[in-house]
């Protein structure tokens, strides 16, 4: 940047820009800014909502219980434990936040030890609460909860409106702000689902129940780990149960406690089975368990095989009485097993055959009586699509079921749950409606569709329609491999499906990687299906899209150009394909430094379109949609606006006013509305689109997170650099976890909050974060890449801004040669870069010599650009600047 006195702004004109600076002097030295890259991304809104009250003024609602239900009567051989944990908990005061896990195999206790101690410590807190923590959506639900319970007698309307992104939000500032709490996070999974929450608590206590014995140490927590009972607290909780007059046979209850391995769950089930069933003496339930052949488990869970094989004793007296009972149940049981062992929708087992649903609710209450399945009914804040009542069944129930069953029974069962999961499945994964069903099918899918399965397919298009790349990847790398094994390399589906790779690893991040899986692909097809088969052009296609992604825009135009002759020949002029390959050709030239000649070549599409496809047609929205677009690029930012402005209520009658299509439009409106001058408007309608979008797509969806970063883009821009800044830091964080720390759109963010740094003041800070981004872009993305070269060019500017002219003009000097080399010598880019060389060395204090260098930019920019784009009126009054210092009496050079 300049000197003191500059006027400064940022512009960013979609999730892919970036930002860079482009002087224009005034005498008062002010500055603008042009936004190099591209603008377009998608996104959605709703309604402004009343703010939930601040948390560090809101007390514990009295007589507020956290605790899911009274701690069980009969809990016996814990009170090492309990002593341990209260020693751990009570800590030093003045410590911060201490947290502790209770460790252990399923069944051995851990959540009943963790309720116990929270009951009779509740005395000890303020507030106890307990968060099922299986996974990190639980988790938020389960701090969304706490928000609302004690929120609500402040201000009720808040709380309920609350989405639990926010409410989940409030509720750890909360815990942050507040001392003498207790909260349990019950059923851990993963150390990373609960570390974010951890680092931003600085007082109370936290206790965490898991299975896993990795990674708590990198938290500084050393687990309980909590073993099998002992033999006399295993007996003594069997007597607890079974009552009398078998409590008092302790030969009786030793032996058993024996026979199932002093493993809690075990002994509850057992006692639960001797105690509900008529006629059930613990003499003879003893003897039908010795009665049971010895089945050897293969020991292949880390619970080892004693505890599987003694279970399932205890399993085959509940199968044997629930045989009696209602047959259908042990079927339900057996499909049970199979599935992911988490809230699976109930509703999926009314497709089962040859029964009614009123059946299966049946055998599902005398399975959840026996204490083998969990249900869970429905919230009551329920929402359209998504599943009613849901079940679960421990994993070690689940084990042990399968493990009984014959290899015919098991692979029965299997592809019995496989065809009741494909049959659910709705048949439009693209369609938002149809999200929430695959949202509560997807790891019951993932668990039992076999390989090849059409499902998994319809799973790949859910998780990329609803932004989750990575996962689609990893699952179609599955497809692809089975695919190889079972069609071999060469068949016209394997080929089909490698294609599909190559787009989602692009997708997920990688464009070069997804340009060289389609350049290895194109020769097998023209051998195997011919040089000009359709599929073969189509891939054609990608490799010339994919080279422009990965950062070769004017190879991607040539690329596309070559292509469409051909296709015009083979298909037809007007066959969708070819008009998509026309459609592409116009973006690539834009990309590669032709914004009018991209407006002009979209300009003579369209019509085609209206008459072949249908004037309301998507694809022919989409061309309407980048006209606007290389309209606003092309220097009229105002008719930008303006298209996207009567192509919105279109496309909101054709397609729906929350079409991921119109969202993107929305987005776009606002962008050019702050392009054309106005930034606050551009803020507050990327605001207003924000809900929207976060309750169709989801608060992490890629298209969410880009309208988070473009809101902190127009909040700086309107003049609140601080903000944007912050907004930014705390977007970061996300886009790494949902997209990957390197992704083009997670360093993007890191490249604005480094300019947004500068703009808040600290040039130096700024400098210095640019400098520590640029290798790594260069490593992922190449040296020469666009974004690579924008990120050397904001270096350069705010190492001038930090103090060092010289080196910011030298810097440009350098960078000038590799832009005009890679994008070409007129490139907007690269006559950007001359105009800062020519700025910054009128700032080292060679005024003639910046005076000469603009005069001789101008007439280059007025024939590329134009005479009226802003950039050529930029020039032009940088040049009248550095005229005035040249010929001032104060001028360093004559």
């Amino acid at each position: 940047m300049s000197s003191a006195g500059d006027n400064t702004g940022i512009s960013s004109t979609g999730d892919q820009a970036r930002n860079v600076q482009l002087q224009a002097k005034t005498s008062a030295q002010g500055s603008v800014f042009q936004a190099a890259g591209d603008l377009s991304v998608h996104h959605d809104s709703s309604s402004l909502r009343r703010p939930l009250p601040r948390a560090e003024s809101v007390p514990v609602p009295a007589g507020m219980n956290g605790l899911p239900r009274r701690p069980a009567a009969a809990f016996v051989g814990r009170d090492a434990a309990l002593t341990s944990l209260r020693q751990v908990l009570e800590g030093k005061p003045g410590t911060g936040v201490i947290s502790q896990a209770v460790l252990g195999l399923g069944g051995v206790g851990k959540s009943e030890l963790a309720l116990q101690y929270a009951h009779r410590h509740r005395q000890d807190y303020e507030l106890v609460w307990w968060i099922d923590a299986d996974s990190p959506d639980l988790i938020r639900t389960g701090l969304a909860a706490l928000a609302q319970a004690l929120a609500c007698g402040i201000d009720s309307v808040a709380a309920e409106q609350a989405t639990v992104e926010e409410a989940a939000g409030w509720a750890v500032g909360w815990l942050a702000a507040h001392p003498g709490w207790l909260v349990i996070f019950d059923n851990v999974e993963e150390v990373a689902d609960v570390e974010p929450y951890l680092a931003r608590l600085a007082h109370g206590h936290v206790l965490i129940t898991t299975r896993r014995d990795i990674g708590w140490q990198h938290l500084d927590i050393t687990p309980v780990r909590l073993q099998l009972l002992s033999r006399p607290a295993a007996t003594t909780l069997l007597a607890g149960l079974i009552g009398p007059p078998d409590a008092a046979n302790t030969g009786a209850l030793e032996d058993l406690a024996e026979q199932l391995g002093d493993l809690p769950l075990a002994l509850t089930q057992a006692g639960a089975y001797i105690a509900r069933t008529p006629r059930m003496t613990l003499t003879r339930y003893l003897d039908l368990l010795k009665n049971i052949p010895a089945r050897m488990y293969a020991t292949t869970t880390p619970a080892g095989g004693d505890t599987e094989r003694v279970v399932a004793k205890v399993l085959t007296l509940s199968h044997t009485r629930i045989q009696q009972i209602n047959p259908l149940a042990i079927r339900v049981l057996n499909l049970l097993a199979c599935f992911a062992p988490d809230n699976l929708p109930c509703s999926i087992l009314d497709r089962l055959p040859e029964t009614h649903p009123l059946q299966v609710g049946e055998a599902l209450a005398l399975l959840a009586s026996y204490s083998l399945i969990t249900l869970t009914p429905s919230p009551a804040d329920l929402q359209p699509g998504e599943p009613e009542d849901l079940v679960s069944v421990h994993r070690l129930i689940q084990a042990v079921t399968l493990h009984q069953l014959t290899p015919d029974q098991h692979n029965h069962s299997r592809q019995a749950a496989a065809d009741l999961v494909l049959a659910a499945l709705p048949s439009d994964p693209d369609t938002i409606d149809a999200w929430p069903a695959y949202r509560a099918l997807l790891p019951h899918a993932r668990t039992v569709l076999p390989p090849g399965s059409p499902g998994l397919y319809l799973l790949v298009d859910y998780l990329d329609a609803s932004g989750d790349y990575r996962n689609a990847l990893q699952l179609q790398q599955d497809i692809c491999i089975h695919a190889v094994a079972a069609l071999g390399a060469e068949h016209p589906d394997t080929l089909t499906t490698r294609h599909d790779l190559a787009v989602l690893t692009g997708e997920a991040g990688d464009a070069a990687a997804a340009r060289d899986q389609h350049a290895i692909l194109l020769p097998i097809e023209e051998r195997v299906l011919g040089a000009e088969h359709p599929h073969t052009l189509t891939t054609r296609h990608e490799i010339a899209s994919w080279t422009g992604e990965a950062g070769d825009a004017a190879a991607a135009r040539d690329q596309h150009a070559a292509l469409l002759p051909i296709e015009e020949r083979v298909l037809g002029t007007e066959h969708p394909d070819t008009l998509n390959t026309r459609h592409d050709l116009a973006s690539w030239t834009g990309e590669a430094g032709d914004a009018a000649a991209a407006r002009d070549q979209y300009a003579a599409l369209l019509p085609i379109e209206e008459r072949v496809l249908g004037a309301e047609h998507p694809d022919t929205l989409t061309t309407r949609a980048n006209l606007a677009r290389w309209t606003g690029a092309a220097g009229d930012a105002a008719a930008a606006r303006d298209q996207y402005a009567i192509l919105l209520p279109i496309e909101e009658r054709v397609l729906g006013t929350e079409h991921p299509h119109t969202l993107n439009t929305r987005h776009d409106l606002a962008s050019w509305t702050g392009e054309a001058g106005d930034a606050a408007a551009a803020r507050d309608q990327l605001a207003a689109l924000l809900p929207i979008e976060e309750r169709v797509l989801g608060a992490e969806h890629p298209h969410t997170l880009t309208t988070r970063h473009e809101i902190a883009s127009w909040t700086g821009e309107a003049g609140d650099a601080a903000t944007a800044r912050d907004q930014l830091a705390a977007l970061l964080p996300l886009r790494e976890r949902v997209l990957g720390t390197e992704h083009p759109h997670t360093l993007n963010t890191r490249h604005d909050l480094a300019s947004w740094t500068g703009e808040a003041g600290d040039a130096a800070a700024a400098r210095d974060q640019h400098a520590a981004l640029l290798p790594i872009e260069e490593r992922v993305l190449g040296a020469e890449h666009p974004d690579t070269l924008t990120t050397r060019h904001n270096l350069a500017s705010w190492t001038g801004a930090a103090g060092d002219a010289a080196a910011a003009r030298d810097q440009y000097a350098i960078l000038l040669p590799i832009r005009e080399r890679v994008l070409g010598a007129e490139h907007p880019h690269t006559l950007t870069t001359r105009h800062e060389i020519a700025s910054w060395t009128g700032e080292t204090g060679d005024a003639a010599a910046a005076r000469d260098q603009h005069a001789i930019l101008l007439p280059t920019v007025e024939r590329v650009l134009g005479t009226e784009h802003p950039h050529t009126l930029t020039t032009r009054h940088n040049l009248a600047y550095w005229t005035g210092e040249a010929e001032g009496p104060e001028s360093g050079s004559g």
